[in-house]
């Protein structure tokens, strides 16, 4: 009973999250629906990684547990970038960072692992490893030669945050889609929207040298 209640809050909190993703992205950025929603959607995902730690636990789901931190860090992170105006990291952004670059690494063992037994599924382990190491050494970058410059901070939140919704909708579209290989599923998201994500920081990055 436990475990059934806790899969069902897990999955409330993720269908709210994802439509709470689309406000963000549609709305004008730093609007009031923009950050109303952003608050929602970081609540919502918060419950998720904490549903998720007993779930995983409880099926002894090594990949879901994995995918939790990975997952909730992309949240988080865009969280404090958003949220601590100054720029300047204090030690739960450290941590953070730190915690995300074990997930990374750890993914990439984990993936070598479970690939030697023939388990498909470290293709999805390696490139979410790739997807966390790069993240946190560009996170670590931002903290190491911080400023008090809007844009960067932004630019980071921004990239943070958009992760988080791929890792959103790549939940949903397991759980609903069946495909095979499945880490068809697992990626497909990432293809198609990191394109996105890139194609935003290369234009945020020509606006703030222009200004410069």
């Amino acid at each position: 009973m436990f475990e059934t209640a806790l899969l069902y809050v897990h999955i409330l909190a993720g269908s709210t999250a994802l439509l709470a993703a689309v406000i963000p992205v549609v709305t004008k950025k730093g609007g009031t629906h923009h950050v109303r929603a952003g608050r929602v959607y970081a609540l919502a995902m918060t419950i998720v990684f904490v549903t998720a730690l007993p779930l995983a636990i409880l099926g002894d789901d090594i990949f879901l547990l994995i995918i939790a931190f990975f997952s909730f860090y992309l949240v988080f992170a865009g969280w404090r970038f958003a949220r601590n105006n100054s720029g300047k990291p204090l030690w739960v952004d450290w941590t953070a960072v730190s915690v995300m670059a074990v997930i990374g690494l750890s993914m990439w063992i984990y993936g070598a692992i479970i690939g030697l037994s023939g388990d498909s599924q470290w293709v999805v382990l390696v490139v979410f490893g790739s997807i966390a190491v790069t993240l946190s050494v560009a996170d670590a970058q931002y903290h190491r030669n911080w400023s008090e410059s809007a844009a960067q901070r932004i630019q980071r939140h921004l990239t943070n945050m958009l992760a988080g919704t791929i890792a959103t909708i790549t939940a949903v579209a397991v759980v609903n889609l069946d495909f095979e290989p499945a880490w068809i599923t697992w990626i497909a998201p990432t293809v198609f929207i990191t394109p996105l994500i890139v194609w935003w920081n290369v234009r945020l990055t020509r606006l703030r040298m222009q200004r410069t």
